[in-house]
């Protein structure tokens, strides 16, 4: 299976090459993909370096162009595509139908992936998608378990990408407007659940209060790590309690369920995290290629060690895992 890791940044690229990636997923630094945060992304120059540096080490280079366009701005994307294209990346990661039209039209050669942000999970929506783009690989969104997998896979035209470990939202992807009712900005079509130019911090006598679009989503007591912030992690008053009133904030790890994932012809495995850092990128990505090479070596004797699970809690949402969706033991 190929373990396909994030890149927010070249020297994220770097990490995730370092450590044995087989593929890296980038994106540009503008609203065409879904991690626009100031500071992250390529310019065409700096994506140039970056792949040129990930094809001396034999590892392929995706651009994600996964938000969804609006009538006004469809020529973003569209330069974006043949942005791509003469850059010539391994694949192209998209989930609106007109950019994945344009790039089929335009590009007939280049290679398409479609985005989780498609949510695409069933066989039906993989053919439909395959019939008329020509895609090649579908990124499962995390919401199915491993039988409801195994049943897409049986069907489906398309290899199967799904995500191994890093954040979960509560949102189906691709769906998300929680965040929108505060700032006015959907992620689908702005690529940020909490802008920038949004973000609010107070420092107050019992420690610092963050705020987006002026809801008061955390307070953090003065010591505690401040994490990224959004509206579905954040805490709140329910009658007299105060608490993760919408999701916990945990990490996927899947990797206990390699043996099952590889039996039901999962092709790649995604690590999420292009907003987090080098160190982030490094860490995982490390510890995911150990894992993957021990059970090729001897996968009837696969299983996840101690320390793996330890360096993986350490870089995890609240400091804690999850099977997520994948784990249902009733089905």
């Amino acid at each position: 299976m190929e373990l396909v890791c994030p890149a927010g940044n070249l020297p994220s690229l770097k990490a995730a090459v370092d450590n044995g990636a087989n593929a890296v997923y980038t994106g540009f630094r503008d609203d065409t993909n879904a991690r626009h945060f100031a500071g992250l992304n390529f310019t065409p120059a700096k994506l140039t370096e970056a792949i040129r540096y990930a094809r001396r080490n034999g590892v392929r280079v995706f651009v994600a162009l996964n938000t969804y366009p609006q009538p006004g701005g469809f020529e973003r994307w569209q330069k974006a595509v043949d942005r791509a294209a003469d850059l010539g990346v391994d694949a192209l990661i998209a989930a609106d139908i007109g950019v994945l039209d344009y790039a089929a039209q335009r590009h007939p050669r280049l290679n398409l992936h479609l985005s989780v942000q498609a949510s695409a999970s069933n066989y039906e929506a993989l053919k439909f998608y395959h019939q008329h783009f020509n895609v090649r690989r579908a990124v499962l969104p995390r919401v199915l378990s491993m039988s409801q997998i195994r049943h897409v896979i049986e069907q489906s035209p398309v290899e199967i990408e799904v995500f191994g470990f890093g954040s979960l939202c509560v949102m189906v992807e691709g769906r998300c407007i929680l965040s929108s009712y505060a700032t006015g900005r959907s992620p689908n079509t702005y690529g940020a659940c909490s802008p920038a130019s949004h973000v609010q911090w107070q420092e107050t006598k019992h420690g610092l209060d963050t705020r987006l679009g002026g809801v008061l989503i955390q307070r953090h007591p003065k010591g505690e790590n401040v994490g990224y912030p959004t509206l579905c992690k954040g805490t709140y008053r329910i009658g007299e309690s105060i608490c993760h009133a919408i999701e916990d904030p945990t990490s996927l790890n899947a990797m206990e369920l390699l043996p099952e994932l590889a039996a039901a012809g999962v092709k790649a495995i995604k690590i999420e995290g292009r907003q987090r850092s080098p160190v982030y990128v490094a860490q995982v990505t490390r510890v995911w290629r150990q894992a993957l090479d021990a059970f090729a070596r001897a996968p009837e004797h696969f299983h996840t060690r101690p320390d793996w699970n330890a360096a993986l809690a350490k870089v995890s949402e609240g400091a804690q895992t999850t099977l997520g969706a994948y784990h249902r033991p009733w089905q």
